[in-house]
């Protein structure tokens, strides 16, 4: 973890989509616990993911900054 720079740990530590998507999840748990089908399951997850992203619209901090430095050390995993 401390072979990243400060703004890159900065990006990670804040970055709160995951919990953002999993508490929705949870949500969509509590409210239906039973799918008739796992295709059912597939489609509310579907949606509730989309729904989730409409909500993520602040930009991480220096993603420019962020971006080079990981596709420097991660060149074959982030494309150009």
């Amino acid at each position: 973890m401390f072979k990243f720079s400060t703004s890159v740990r900065t990006a990670f530590y804040t970055t709160n989509a995951i919990e953002s998507l999993n508490s929705s999840y949870r949500k969509l748990n509590r409210q239906r616990s039973v799918f008739p089908s796992s295709q059912a399951l597939l489609k509310a997850l579907y949606l509730a993911t989309f729904e989730a992203t409409k909500k993520w619209t602040v930009p991480i901090r220096n993603w420019g900054k962020v971006r080079g430095e990981l596709s420097i050390m991660y060149p074959d995993r982030l494309p150009a």
